[in-house]
């Protein structure tokens, strides 16, 4: 019996088995999360790939998300992609509450379940747990709502001072939350997100991967997808968007894309100013992502910083992880 095997007997029974595979925008997750598939499948264990994208969840942005074709999920199943119509949020617990249940039952199949996607909280609210702060008082979400971010932030400073030196203060979503949190629950977020409950960290096996590829690479790849999908039919898919009427605060009204194809399609600004446009957020999204991805997971989940999108080597290396080789 080898050491490792010792190792783990020594630790009980062997947990069930997940993979990851997270990073940026257009950096090849889809692609790779296939190739893994179905080598995974060669070695005997059938996968199934659960999106973890917040994009991605929504039916209305096939086009926009990039959401894998037919032909491109070659015959593997996926799960969680186009499964929110745009008029009901994703929120972050929703969809970690629908991905245990797909991993639950890809494991009670036999098969191994593929986490792919580039939505840093998605991933930490499945693995690690959400906070269980009440129900916030409706008065005062509203009160809170309402401040200017500079007043908010003085606030802050004033009933939480941790978490106003923690956030920017022009971060107006994460500030007004700390805010009403602190001002409905009578304790800091801080509080809160100390007593993590319904991760599945524990509960299994994990194998995890995160693209990083070269900066500069990825931004070309990021101009040059955003011109595809203007080709490909994201003016028809923002247009049947903007006949729904729905609520433009709901997330897909906000995905990157929408926002600059929609004034495109109202005579605001020109195609290629949208095409320019879509093009910059992309890549400011991209960034953002690279830099979470780059710092926040657990420094043992791997890193790959190549541009080689035959991902040989990161299969080689989740197979040997997932301990199918």
């Amino acid at each position: 019996m080898s050491t490792e095997q010792v190792s783990r007997n020594e630790q009980g029974p062997e947990r069930p088995r997940v993979a990851l595979i997270a990073g940026p925008t257009a950096s090849g997750k889809s692609d790779l999360a296939v190739r893994l598939a179905l080598a995974a499948r060669e070695q005997g264990l059938p996968a199934t790939v659960i999106n973890a994208d917040s994009a991605q969840v929504y039916a209305d942005l096939a086009v926009l998300s990039a959401r894998p074709t037919i032909d491109e999920m070659r015959g593997v199943p996926h799960r969680l992609f186009g499964s929110w119509d745009g008029a009901q949020a994703c929120s972050a617990a929703d969809w970690a509450a629908a991905a245990r249940r797909e991993i639950d039952t890809a494991h009670a199949e036999g098969r191994l379940p593929i986490l792919v996607g580039g939505t840093g909280l998605y991933l930490r609210t499945l693995i690690d747990g959400i906070a269980p702060v009440p129900a916030i008082d409706a008065a005062i979400r509203e009160a809170v709502r309402a401040l200017p971010v500079a007043d908010a932030h003085a606030a802050l400073t004033a009933e939480d001072a941790d978490a106003a030196a923690r956030l920017a203060p022009a971060d107006t979503t994460r500030v007004a939350r700390a805010l009403e949190v602190v001002r409905s629950t009578g304790r800091p977020l801080s509080h809160w997100q100390e007593q993590l409950q319904g991760g599945i960290r524990d509960r299994i096996d994990l194998a995890a991967m995160i693209l990083l590829s070269d900066r500069d690479w990825l931004y070309e790849r990021c101009d040059r997808r955003f011109g595809m999908m203007l080709d490909g039919g994201a003016a028809d898919e923002v247009q049947r968007l903007l006949s729904r009427g729905l609520d433009p605060a709901l997330p897909v009204m906000r995905a990157i894309g929408v926002t600059e194809i929609a004034a495109w399609l109202q005579g605001d600004i020109t195609r290629d100013e949208a095409a320019a446009r879509g093009a910059l957020a992309t890549r400011r999204y991209a960034k953002r992502q690279y830099t979470w991805f780059r710092h926040q997971p657990p420094q043992e989940w791997k890193r790959a910083e190549s541009d080689n999108l035959d991902f040989n080597d990161q299969i080689a290396i989740l197979l040997r992880s997932l301990r199918l080789t």
